[in-house]
């Protein structure tokens, strides 16, 4: 069968961004070989949701409300599968998509993604947890180590010759120290009768539990937005699958380091290929072997860690107990560790928790300020032969640790608080998203590609959840709750 001329082809919308030309979809590659993009995004998710909310959730009211943990990872999975289709087919992001269609998207989304993540809550909570481990007591000096730990972050990210191989290695490790801490842990430090309590309540007693006194509409719509990775982190799964150089990403620019490395200055506008059989075969080989890597890295390893560690929390921690909203009850988790099963356990779990709130910002300050260089690129600056992808990208990294160090120092340094606004902020923007991708990869993509079934009513599912929540959030403000 003879395909049809390129030009034949269904092309990207093209009113607010140029037209894009045509080449083949590379050959796919097996799973080993594209197994990171997932750790990342893992990675910053353990140390949100996983590691701080839905373990607080635990110790105010039990298991009842789990089952919304599951539904967001489930929620969550298809979201990132929807982003990762348009730039499999295209090599573009998610959020160059939306441009295509309307052109402020993109500035709001940079809007959004700042109100999300200048507040440096899990470097705080970071900084606040190895104070435990060094036991420096109620007088630490948690703010000049919190800035501290944002200046490393920066650096590293400014002096890796490939940005994304660095933090993909460095949160390979950081995760797989968190894992080993929660595999230790189902042995030696949870119990039978939390076990049970898990499936009895979980199951039997599931509930929404809105009106508790200790559960605000913003930590439980950022709980359910951090049931995963959450706000404009899942929209940067795109950028990472394209550094990854999957699908049509392999035929775009990477981001490098000014200084050592080999800068390109060309902005991340995308290609289509002609649909012929060839090329569906390789489209049905990458999204197979996307959707695997998405499942078992994102989908399985997150839902086992939040239900371990939420578990951990109800097996150490009588629910109540802990009256406020701040780290104290991680605090009182590792000391009840340390008397239960061996003080140096109770050390590692608070070493794990460093960790994943480390890991968390580490990830957070990349995907902003990858968005923001992608997006200030494809649209404001895609002439410019000085300002690179990578230039504008190093320079949002310091604006962030800047900008985070002054609301340190300003006084706002609640680890919790900072989280909870954080992860609500991201709620809002998955409503919005969720809308959009629907629209996108039905309206901008071929026939062939676009999404459908399950995965179509999944996205109307989590338009609705979310924009539920998000109501629910401005009566709160509103009404002074």
């Amino acid at each position: 069968m003879v395909p049809e001329p390129a030009q034949s082809q269904t092309t990207l919308p093209s009113k607010y961004l140029p037209p894009v030309d045509f080449r083949d979809l590379p050959e796919p590659l097996p799973l080993r070989k594209i197994s990171g993009a997932s750790v990342i995004i893992l990675a910053t998710a353990i140390g949100s949701g996983e590691t701080i909310l839905w373990p607080y959730i635990t110790s105010q009211i039990g298991f009842v409300f789990i089952w919304a943990a599951i539904v967001g990872f489930g929620i969550q999975f298809f979201l990132n599968m929807e982003i990762e289709r348009y730039t499999l087919a295209t090599g573009e992001s998610a959020i160059t998509g939306f441009t295509r269609l309307w052109k402020p998207w993109w500035w709001l989304f940079i809007i959004f993604a700042l109100c999300q993540n200048f507040w440096p809550g899990w470097a705080t909570g970071a900084a606040t947890t190895a104070t435990f481990v060094l036991d420096l007591g109620e007088d630490a000096p948690v703010v000049p180590i919190t800035i501290a730990a944002l200046i490393a972050i920066g650096i590293t990210l400014t002096l890796s010759p490939v940005v994304y191989q660095a933090v993909e290695k460095i949160q390979f490790v950081l995760v797989a120290i968190i894992m080993l801490i929660i595999i230790v842990a189902i042995p030696v430090a949870t119990t039978g009768e939390a076990w049970g309590a898990l499936v009895t309540e979980g199951i039997g007693q599931a509930t929404f539990p809105l009106g508790h006194p200790d559960l605000s509409i913003p930590l439980l719509l950022g709980a359910l937005a951090f049931a995963g990775a959450g706000g404009a982190n899942n929209l940067v799964q795109s950028n990472y699958i394209r550094d990854k150089g999957m699908g049509m990403g392999a035929h775009m620019p990477k981001i490098v380091s000014p200084i050592t490395g080999h800068e390109e200055a060309r902005p991340s506008l995308g290609y289509m290929f002609p649909i012929n059989d060839e090329n569906m075969r390789r489209w049905r080989g990458w999204w197979r072997v996307a959707n695997w890597e998405q499942f078992i890295t994102f989908f399985l390893v997150g839902v086992v860690s939040l239900i371990i560690l939420s578990v951990l929390a109800y097996s150490t921690l009588p629910v109540g107990q802990v009256e406020q909203q701040d780290l104290e009850f991680l605090f009182l988790e590792g000391q009840t560790l340390q008397q239960t099963v061996a003080p140096w356990f109770g050390t590692a779990f608070w070493i794990a928790a460093t960790v994943a709130l480390f890991s968390t910002n580490l990830g957070i300050l990349d995907y902003t300020s990858r968005l923001i260089a992608d997006q200030f690129k494809v649209n404001a600056l895609k002439d410019s032969t000085t300002w690179t992808e990578s230039r504008i990208y190093v320079v949002s990294v310091w604006l962030m640790i800047i900008v985070g160090s002054v609301i340190l120092l300003a006084g706002v340094d609640q680890p919790f608080l900072l989280v909870v606004i954080a992860s609500s902020i991201a709620g809002v923007q998955m409503f919005f998203y969720s809308g959009l991708l629907a629209w996108l990869n039905r309206k901008a993509l071929p026939k062939e590609l676009q999404v459908s079934g399950i995965r179509l009513a999944v996205l109307a599912l989590s338009f609705v959840f979310f924009g539920f929540l998000s109501v629910m959030l401005v009566i709160d403000n509103l009404s002074g709750g």
